[in-house]
């Protein structure tokens, strides 16, 4: 049976790409900075940490086996002016985004190489492509996101791995307060479909990359409800 990682499983998309997986025969070990429920591994550690993610790593190859798929959902937002985002917010936006995916693709990425096979998807933001008021970090981290996704794609796909990205856009998850502007009526009657994304509707996308789309390499699918076309 295929074993994925899922990053951030514990809410929002990570949680339903967690279930929708699990639903679909995979063995999922679900990492997080809380425990996971409904996955066959709950692991808690902090993305941004290279040594908690390498311990996490090992954790799941000793008690489910080589990891055939990666997908890296774990998440931080907030929305800021540029001239309020201070050094710490920056580098930490990058450390949880960029970073994550760094951390976990260090330690997973060597054994699908070696091994010959394997899947990454990367989960972005339609921020990195459209940009958006007050998300001028967010957005950076997010955008780096993409970079490093179609440039390792290059580079593996040769080797039997895939690696894409899903750029989602405004989904209904605790990531967004309930106070947030991506709630507002207002901005709900600019998009096409007149509401947020569910995070299984995107789950729906993950699990078409990994289950079905073996002809997707280095892409970037932005199910966002028509708000960037």
């Amino acid at each position: 049976m295929s074993v994925v990682l899922v990053t951030g499983a514990a809410s929002g998309i990570g949680g339903a790409v967690a279930s929708s997986l699990r639903d679909n025969g995979w063995t999922v070990a679900g990492l997080d900075l809380q425990p996971a429920a409904g996955v066959a591994l709950a692991l808690t550690a902090d993305v941004s940490d290279p040594a908690a993610v390498a311990a996490a790593v090992r954790a799941v190859r000793e008690g489910l086996g080589p990891i055939d798929a990666l997908v890296t959902a774990a998440g931080h937002y907030e929305m800021l002016p540029v001239s309020e985002i201070s050094p710490e917010s920056w580098h930490r936006m990058l450390r949880v985004h960029l970073g994550g995916l760094r951390n976990c693709l260090s330690v997973v990425l060597p054994d699908m190489l070696d091994r010959g096979r394997g899947s990454v998807v990367a989960v972005t933001s339609e921020l990195a492509i459209g940009g958006g008021d007050g998300d001028a970090h967010y957005a950076a981290a997010k955008g780096a996101i993409i970079g490093l996704v179609r440039s390792l794609a290059t580079e593996v796909a040769p080797r039997g791995v895939r690696v894409n990205a899903v750029a989602p856009g405004p989904t209904d998850t605790p990531l967004l307060s309930p106070d947030s502007p991506w709630r507002d009526r207002e901005f709900l009657a600019t998009v096409p479909n007149r509401r947020l994304t569910r995070p299984d509707e995107i789950a729906a996308v993950v699990r078409f990359l990994l289950d079905e789309g073996n002809f997707c390499i280095g892409e970037v699918i932005s199910p966002n409800g028509g708000v960037v076309i």
